[in-house]
């Protein structure tokens, strides 16, 4: 892409539904090919779609714009939230990955909170018992 082009890549006057879709789904780093298969179609399918041969239709649009993490109305017009600019990173797939590595964090550390309050309430019912013991 030129600068020429970047400047406006996502102007509603410039692009097409396919550039905003390519543009969008190159952002988020996926290939056509991943795409398609997230969505549950064929990769000519996204090709003729990029390419403004083809429309999807209602449904395909609505997830779409959910895995590009895009408007439904800026995919559509070029108008509304958009995927930011060209060459940063916004990433569906990376930020799935982030949260799952977070997810495996919070596991580990509740798994180890769970061993401490079970060491803690050992050393609880071992005190009350010597307690109970101390006072007969």
């Amino acid at each position: 892409m030129s600068s020429d082009t970047s400047d406006r890549w996502f102007d509603p006057d410039a692009t097409t539904f396919g550039d905003r879709l390519a543009g969008a789904r190159e952002l988020a780093g996926m290939t056509q090919a991943e795409l398609a298969k997230r969505l549950g179609v064929k990769k000519k399918t996204m090709d003729d779609w990029e390419n403004d041969m083809r429309d999807p239709r209602a449904m395909r649009l609505s997830m779409l714009a959910g895995l590009l993490n895009v408007s439904l109305l800026w995919l559509l017009t070029g108008e509304g939230e958009g995927p930011g600019n060209p060459g940063v990173a916004n990433s569906y797939v990376r930020g799935a990955r982030q949260l799952l590595d977070e997810i495996r964090d919070i596991s580990e550390q509740m798994r180890l909170n769970a061993e401490r309050l079970a060491r803690v309430e050992q050393e609880l019912h071992d005190v009350l018992r010597d307690d109970d013991a101390g006072a007969a």
